[in-house]
């Protein structure tokens, strides 16, 4: 019998779970839209490469919407459960609150093991698979988007021309660059060949000249500086180009999975603002998926109490507890990266403490005792009267 009670209450959480991990996903994935959609239409990007980075941004949104989902079915199905009068029915057979809670255990470990893989692995990897895929499109971006006498003005704070662009070279000539990163003295360079040379390792694009001359003059044209180069680089600024700002190659915490995080923090010589920061990020790949126990220990006796309202109950109930946990994330995560409390116990409060309040609204709903004690609720009386 609680085989068949434990995969039917399984059946009522599993069908919400999996649609408002659906529609939240793509709510949040809506967020990103305008600027894929600027990126097809605008830069030229390819459409490939557009589904690749939604689906590098994907393991990111999962952190945040699964343990979302999680809570909320929970929250209807039970909801749905307890104004049925099914949960009654189930308790006059003889069945305990404990009895019910394999099924709702079942799914929030599912849940744990999801967040807790994708945060290990695939999060740090969609991460900085993210940054390389915006770099070789920026580099693509560069050569593609030079085009024989036009001017172009895609990299921040330079205008480039060409004059010849031979196909069989690979190379510029007859280059013309008006250079305005420095605001007092504008600058320009004219050099017969130019080239682009990209590194992947420190994810830069490089603007190569050969056989030219810098012309510089300050705001005031009184003095003015010539210099002849046989060769002369210029790494280019591709933040206009792709809409994104170039990053070196150096992983930063959300990029790093946990053995490179820990290695990291134990680099001699850091700043004790990093490691702080390391410290957080090794301890949110744990919290992260905890967030699900947390959820279905607190979603249970919140689900099954007493009311009369329809779903919509089970999205306020939902969206109030969410909010409250992750505030108190954010605020325990910055208390910890300014030194008032330990990293590892910021990091930790929300969990912690939405832990034991879990465990005692479980207790004391198994014990049909009310949630609000009895001297809180006279108070609360007193005061009406």
């Amino acid at each position: 019998m609680n085989r068949v009670i434990n995969r039917y209450i399984l059946r009522e959480i599993s069908v919400p779970f999996f649609m408002i991990l659906f529609i939240l996903t793509f709510v949040l994935l809506m967020g990103r839209i305008l600027q894929l959609m600027d990126l097809m239409i605008n830069k030229g990007i390819h459409v490939t490469d557009i589904g690749r980075l939604v689906l590098y941004l994907m393991p990111s949104f999962l952190t945040i919407t699964v343990p979302v989902s999680l809570l909320i079915s929970i929250l209807i199905a039970l909801g749905r459960l307890s104004r049925d009068n099914e949960i009654i029915v189930l308790k006059a057979s003889g069945l305990s609150l404990y009895q019910l809670m394999p099924s709702v255990a079942f799914v929030s470990l599912c849940a744990f093991c999801i967040t807790a893989v994708t945060g290990f692995f695939l999060v740090p990897y969609g991460n900085f698979a993210t940054k390389t895929l915006l770099f070789d499109i920026a580099r693509q971006k560069a050569s593609i988007g030079i085009k024989e006498r036009v001017f172009n003005g895609d990299f921040a704070g330079l205008v480039l021309y060409a004059q010849e662009l031979p196909p069989q070279e690979n190379c510029m000539r007859g280059v013309f660059i008006s250079d305005n990163r420095t605001l007092n003295e504008p600058t320009t360079i004219i050099a017969q060949r130019g080239y682009l040379v990209s590194d992947p390792q420190s994810m830069q694009v490089t603007l190569r000249l050969q056989d030219g001359s810098i012309h510089t003059a300050d705001a005031n044209t009184v003095t003015y500086k010539k210099i002849d180069f046989s060769s002369y680089d210029i790494n280019l600024d591709l933040s206009t180009s792709i809409g994104n700002k170039n990053e070196t190659v150096t992983k930063d915490s959300k990029e790093m999975s946990l053995p490179e995080l820990i290695r990291e923090s134990r680099t001699p010589g850091l700043k004790e603002t990093t490691v702080k920061e390391l410290i957080i990020e090794i301890h949110k790949k744990f919290t992260m998926p905890f967030a699900c126990i947390v959820f279905g220990l607190i979603g249970v006796p919140l689900g099954i109490s007493k009311h009369r309202s329809g779903k919509s109950r089970g999205f306020v109930i939902g969206l109030i507890v969410i909010m409250i946990y992750y505030v108190l994330q954010i605020g325990g995560e910055a208390l910890g990266e300014i030194g008032i409390l330990p990293p590892a116990i910021g990091a930790w409060i929300p969990g912690t403490l939405g832990g034991c309040i879990g465990g005692y609204l479980l207790i004391t709903t198994a014990k049909e005792e009310p949630l609000v004690p009895d001297c809180i609720r006279n108070i609360r009386i007193r005061r009406r009267t």
